[in-house]
């Protein structure tokens, strides 16, 4: 069993924003036309090195990458993008949104791309998208030939995942309602709960998030977005399976000060998936360790990339 417990460097991004602006990520990207949309990309470009394909989480975007993207440019060319309904990406309304379809734009962008072989790094709502096209992987369709995964805090398994109150809300026939009462205050809490004592978003941090979840009036996607979560119980097998059988190393790097996907998962796959598989554990971190402690989780990553 490899399981790491790391207490280490996350004073390094505690106190301090996100070193770019959204608008500054934004100047970074392009937009890519993939099966009838508009989907913003951000691609390091470098043709010469190893490529990570980054997926994000909910309900945030790519720039959830902006921390730790530096430290993995370093030896990686890293591909990103805003998947539909989220960031600078389209937000069609009304629009049924499911896993499937940001599997298939995942895909395309791939393809778009031209990315041949190349590892994935995962988080959130990005692990469930993940998961499906690990099963494609499995089955010899997918797109590309992955060399390994590895997940940050997700809901991998649904009996695990702890919704927050402003979820369920949202998941409920309420949703349209919440999404029209929901307050940039009421954002920062619930936002801010599902991080770390130490590592709390600071308020220019907030603020970006905020704007960024709005653009293009992203808030009336929020409650067809969240149909992920019944998505994960309908597919559960399926995306289980797809860990269980997976054909390229996986690895874990967990928050476990995460109330929504801490320990609790971590300790959910070991019992169901592996105790063998590649685990480091942030103890003081939370469900966004990409941000609130990008040095460690870019230490743990490099270290699980050297074992392959």
């Amino acid at each position: 069993m490899i399981t790491l417990v790391l207490s280490g460097a996350i004073s390094s991004s505690l106190g301090s924003s996100m070193s770019l602006s959204i608008e500054q990520w934004r100047e970074r990207g392009h937009v890519a036309h993939l099966k009838g949309y508009e989907i913003f990309c951000v691609d390091s470009g470098e043709r010469d090195k190893p490529v990570i394909f980054l997926i994000h989480g909910f309900p945030t975007a790519s720039w959830d990458w902006e921390r730790i993207w530096p430290l993995l440019n370093e030896s990686h060319r890293l591909v990103a993008l805003d998947m539909l309904g989220f960031g600078f990406s389209d937000k069609p309304n009304p629009h049924e949104y499911s896993i499937m379809e940001q599997a298939d734009l995942c895909e395309a962008l791939v393809a778009e791309r031209k990315l041949a072989r190349f590892h994935v790094l995962a988080h959130d709502y990005g692990d469930t998208v993940a998961q499906e096209l690990l099963a494609r992987q499995n089955e010899g369709s997918g797109v590309g030939t992955w060399l390994s995964v590895c997940f940050l805090n997700g809901g991998l398994f649904p009996e695990t995942h702890r919704a927050r109150l402003i979820q369920r809300l949202l998941l409920s026939p309420l949703g349209p309602i919440i999404n029209k009462l929901t307050t940039k205050r009421t954002f920062d809490e619930s936002f801010s709960a599902v991080f770390g004592p130490d590592t709390k978003p600071s308020a220019p941090d907030l603020e970006s998030f905020w704007n960024l979840i709005n653009y293009n009036d992203g808030r009336h996607c929020f409650h067809n977005l969240i149909g992920y979560m019944r998505d994960r119980k309908k597919h559960r097998d399926r995306w289980i399976r797809a860990l269980q059988d997976s054909r390229v190393p996986i690895g874990l790097i967990n928050g476990s000060h995460d109330p929504v996907s801490g320990a609790h998962m971590v300790a959910r796959y070991r019992e169901v998936i592996s105790r063998d598989h590649f685990t480091v554990e942030l103890p003081r971190v939370g469900h966004y360790p990409q941000v609130e402690a990008p040095a460690d989780v870019a230490h743990a990553y490099f270290d699980f990339l050297c074992r392959l």
